[in-house]
């Protein structure tokens, strides 16, 4: 039995989501229980024996993935209680009781450390997403993710930005058209027609399906224009100095004020404040998915009550 009236209505865990964390608990409990399954606690606990459990913040953060630790209850003995208490983007303290469980202390211990894995994982990239969220209030400046995800994690990972407070970039290469260097490359070393950049646009624009956000790469304020002349959606300014990023963004105002800037690289949370200032709408950061630091979360076990 499951308590899931708690979560957020903002954050959709939706069935992309859900499908996602179905294969990701199903591989992990696999490789976690091989064939023998959990030795330790079949050798030591009672079959018939019972617990309670309090899932416990040891540091203060953003809670993200507490859906798919209870998935792997469900999936291991749906006769394990899980009562919600906070809910997937809220705040947590240290010593916050994030969920309370109750069940066969054997399931409890066996799914005790993959729970702790997806919670402890992706609170951290929550916990990342809104320390840089709140580090640019104020601006016009909007936090995304990147395509820097673990494979098969990728939903999960974008899901626990969003917990955050940030929003994602494209899911894939299938959903956006974003033109990067090598692709520029690549098409100058072709040698054939317009190698501007604002023809890659223009061609991106009439290959792709329609209405499909395009987004081209560029390093220098000379690429931008060339850029903009092709009337792309966004800019992507690629580790340009605040100075340039300002330039950028005045650039922008007086030739195409329709289209979004978006700063990436170098971005870190001493800098990206100062970036946000500049006057881009967008700051993508691809450490929110591959360098966030695990909150830290534990299970404190209820004392057996006196016979």
């Amino acid at each position: 039995m499951t308590d899931s009236s708690l979560e957020a209505p903002s954050l959709a865990f939706g069935p992309s989501e859900r499908a996602s964390a179905e294969r990701l608990v199903a591989a992990a409990l696999a490789e976690d229980l091989g064939e023998a399954g959990d030795v330790t606690s079949r050798a030591l606990i009672a079959e018939g024996d019972m617990g309670r459990v309090k899932v416990i913040a040891r540091q203060a953060g953003v809670l993200a993935g507490e859906p798919v630790a209870r998935m792997v209850f469900e999936r291991i003995d749906p006769r394990v209680e899980w009562r919600t208490l906070i809910a997937d983007g809220m705040a947590i303290e240290a010593g916050s009781v994030v969920a309370e469980l109750a069940g066969p202390v054997r399931s409890l211990l066996t799914g005790e450390r993959t729970a702790l894995n997806f919670l402890t994982h992706l609170s951290g990239m929550a916990s990342l997403a809104r320390q840089y969220v709140d580090a640019v209030a104020g601006t016009s400046a909007t936090i995304f993710d990147t395509r820097k995800t673990l494979p098969g994690w990728r939903a999960m990972q974008k899901y626990a930005v969003r917990a955050g407070g940030g929003t994602n970039h494209r899911i894939g290469l299938y959903d956006a058209v974003l033109i990067k260097d090598n692709h520029l490359a690549a098409c100058e070393r072709r040698g054939v027609g317009d190698a501007s950049i604002a023809a890659a646009v223009r061609h991106a624009r009439d290959a792709a399906p329609q209405g499909m956000v395009i987004e081209v790469e560029v390093d220098t304020l000379e690429q931008l224009e060339d850029a903009l002349a092709g009337a792309p959606d966004i800019v992507l300014l690629d580790n340009m100095p605040l100075d340039t990023l300002r330039e950028a963004v005045r650039l922008r105002d007086a030739r195409s004020p329709g289209v979004l800037l978006e700063a990436s690289g170098g971005v870190n949370r001493a800098t990206v404040r100062a970036i946000a200032e500049t006057g881009v709408e967008r700051i993508s950061i691809g450490a929110l998915t591959h360098s966030a630091p695990a909150t830290d979360l534990a299970f404190d076990w209820e004392p057996r009550p006196p016979a």
